[in-house]
């Protein structure tokens, strides 16, 4: 009976790691959606033209981070709120948090196929909702390791975010081929994860987890890059504040899958 707890545990871990991936690429496809033009028709273009760096762009940049900050805030206390009731971790452990998985995959489809109709308050409030409802639903991974590996795993994703999203905002490299070069490994992470889920290599799943550190630190850098060319001085400000919930969310993403990866690479289990 143990064994099969543990086992479940296990099985539970898997999904949540591999769904946090999934909804990287679902909110990959809200920038398709706007670069191919799909959004424009509904007053949301995507302007793919020369970066100018000045007090506008320097504001934008702050709403997309003050934002990403707050969801992480978010997600922080509402899994800490989680992960120290034992009975909320028994119920989430009994297969809710699929249910979860299932509501946030949901809310970013939906923000994909509607930002350009709906304002940028309901923007805003589905993305507090989609924060706290992953910090629900990864709660019962968290709880697997100790405290203290948690805030290790957390300021350390902090720092390889930091760098890398410095890097990405000064760099005049392109960085498009370093963005397909990732989402190629994206893939290849998803897809042996799947097949790791029949094996239960530990090895592979340490394999995976580094790799992981390496392609979202280079998503960081490319989707810092890709959030400057939402910025459009002519655009109004409702607009501006509907990209920065996308650029907010694509980062926030980025920093969990970091986060996440560095914590099942490095964390201690209880």
């Amino acid at each position: 009976m143990l064994l099969s707890f543990k086992r479940t545990k296990s099985i539970i871990r898997d999904v949540l790691a591999k769904a946090l991936k999934v909804k990287l690429i679902c909110d990959t496809m809200v920038y398709v959606r706007l670069k191919g033009g799909v959004a424009m028709r509904g007053g949301f273009g995507f302007d793919q033209g020369p970066v100018v760096v000045g007090d506008g762009i320097k504001k934008y940049m702050t709403l997309v981070y003050n934002r990403m900050f707050m969801a992480l805030c978010v997600t922080g206390l509402v899994s800490f709120i989680c992960t120290s009731n034992q009975e909320v971790l028994a119920f989430l452990f009994g297969g809710f948090s699929t249910v979860l998985m299932l509501a946030t995959i949901g809310i970013v489809f939906y923000l994909s196929a509607r930002i350009g109709k709906i304002n940028s308050e309901a923007a805003n409030a589905l993305f507090w909702l989609y924060s706290a409802l992953i910090g629900v639903s990864i709660s019962p991974m968290i709880s697997l390791y100790t405290g203290e590996s948690v805030t290790v795993s957390f300021f350390t994703a902090a720092v390889f975010f930091g760098g890398m999203s410095f890097y990405g905002y000064v760099t005049k490299k392109d960085l498009s081929g370093v963005g397909s070069f990732m989402m190629v490994g994206l893939f290849a992470i998803i897809i042996t994860s799947l097949i790791n889920l029949a094996l239960g290599s530990s090895a592979i799943q340490m394999g995976l987890s580094a790799f992981g550190v390496i392609v979202f630190c280079g998503l960081t850098a490319y989707d810092i890059q890709k959030i400057k060319k939402f910025y459009d001085a002519n655009v109004d400000e409702e607009t501006l504040k509907k990209r920065a919930v996308i650029g907010a969310l694509g980062l926030y993403l980025d920093f969990l899958n970091i986060f996440i990866s560095l914590l099942r690479l490095l964390g201690d289990r209880r």
